[in-house]
């Protein structure tokens, strides 16, 4: 005999499955709630109190035996009827269900015109019990799987945490980094304003052309160094929203390397840093946005020469390897710890103290905002390419150095270039 309509629960993260039984259930007379994971299902429990729950056993989150031991320890569920629908049907998959709660354990995919009659007969008050000894083995193992997936949250919990406590960190870093950086190009800005207002009310002086031009120059400094923050934050907000637009067209990279290094090769001299370019000619023109490419070797390779000593060496060869160029640059620096390696592409990763931070993109360990890397890894991934590091470790005295490859596609696809 069919029992009379009643409101039932489904806890199920499969949406096929929902609106199968949904269906099924609906035809049959029933009013059927749905809950995608477990906390929704036991919210929606208290709120509805349905007659009968049906509970898949593999959620998110909460498994359906967590869901199930929380909602007998609810007053208005002791005794209302929990059903296992799952496609779990191992070994010991029953009877840990039963112990953990449930009044009785069906398995999916179900039988459409036996499953209406399954459910009748547990809202008409069947159940499927364990023998005491079969109820006390499996509440044991019941609770040795809550215990490890307790530990396991826990871990978890821990290292979100230390994580948003390394974010934070970083945000306060960034901040400071931005004040430092922002401070030197507006008292750049300051002092050779204050000078040219000096020079124009001294009304017995004249303005040489040297002096005005010497002026002029010290302000277009300040200027573009304030440009290169705003224009490096501006960068890397475009990667984190998906708005890197790329003007794609033929580029050869060893023209691009060539010109950096040139552009470099002053600042090597002072340090006395040997810049070796291996013979790039051989290389493909590849497709790629060529001012975007730029800056992302600009980026690697000033990163190289702030993290290796006065007297050291940078390296850059590049080779083809089948539908890609695979460009490496390689120093003899302080190297990157293992664990920080994968870190140092994220925004506002700065390696080290910020302590001794300094302006000079030049200097060894000069400072900057942690973005150079965070861009650069934006810009190759934007182009369907691929960056890393290779170190073995950081090592001041040894100087184990470090390797970076930026892996670029010499085609890209037919398909609109990726954001």
């Amino acid at each position: 005999m069919a029992s009379k309509a009643a409101t039932i629960l489904y806890i199920e993260d499969d949406n096929a499955s929902r609106l199968l039984v949904q269906r099924v259930l609906s035809n049959h007379g029933h009013t059927v709630l749905v809950a995608n994971e477990g906390l929704e299902g036991i919210a929606l429990a208290r709120e509805k109190n349905p007659h009968l729950i049906l509970m898949d056993i593999n959620l998110p989150h909460m498994d359906g035996r967590e869901i199930t031991t929380r909602l007998r320890s609810l007053p208005h569920f002791a005794n209302t009827p929990i059903v296992a629908l799952t496609a779990n049907s191992g070994p010991g998959s029953r009877e840990l269900a039963l112990a953990a709660g449930c009044t009785g354990f069906l398995t999916k995919p179900i039988d459409v015109a036996e499953f209406p009659h399954q459910v009748d007969n547990f809202l008409q008050g069947r159940s499927e019990p364990l023998t005491t000894d079969e109820r006390n083995i499996h509440l044991q193992k019941h609770a040795q799987n809550l215990v490890k997936r307790l530990e396991n949250k826990i871990r978890e919990l821990e290292s979100a945490n230390k994580r948003l406590r390394d974010l934070d960190k970083m945000k306060s870093d960034f901040i400071v980094l931005v004040s430092h950086e922002l401070r030197t190009p507006l008292t750049l800005i300051s002092g050779y304003t204050h000078l040219l207002e000096e020079q124009i009310q001294n009304v017995d002086s004249q303005l040489e052309p040297a002096s005005v031009t010497s002026i002029a120059n010290g302000l277009n400094m300040g200027v573009q160094r304030m440009r290169e923050v705003v224009n490096e934050i501006i960068s890397v907000s475009r990667i984190a929203s998906g708005n890197l637009e790329l003007v794609l067209g033929p580029l050869r990279v060893d023209r691009i390397i060539g010109s950096l290094c040139r552009e470099l090769q002053e600042i090597c001299d002072k340090r006395r840093l040997t810049l070796t370019v291996d013979d790039l000619s051989g290389l493909p023109v590849i497709e790629g946005d060529g001012q975007r490419i730029q800056v992302a070797l600009e980026n690697v390779l000033g990163n190289a020469v702030k993290y290796t000593p006065d007297g050291g060496r940078i390296d850059i060869v590049a080779r083809q390897m089948g539908n890609t160029i695979d460009i490496i640059v390689r120093d003899t620096g302080i190297g990157i710890p293992p664990a920080e390696q994968p870190r140092i592409f994220d925004q506002f990763y700065v390696l080290g103290s910020i302590e001794h931070h300094s302006t000079s993109k030049s200097a060894f360990q000069g400072g900057g905002l942690g973005l150079g890397l965070a861009i650069t890894k934006g810009i190759v991934e934007a182009h369907n390419g691929r960056i890393w590091v290779e170190s073995a470790g950081r090592d001041i005295e040894k100087l184990p150095g470090s390797t970076f490859h930026i892996l670029l596609p010499v085609k890209q696809s037919s398909q609109e270039p990726r954001l």
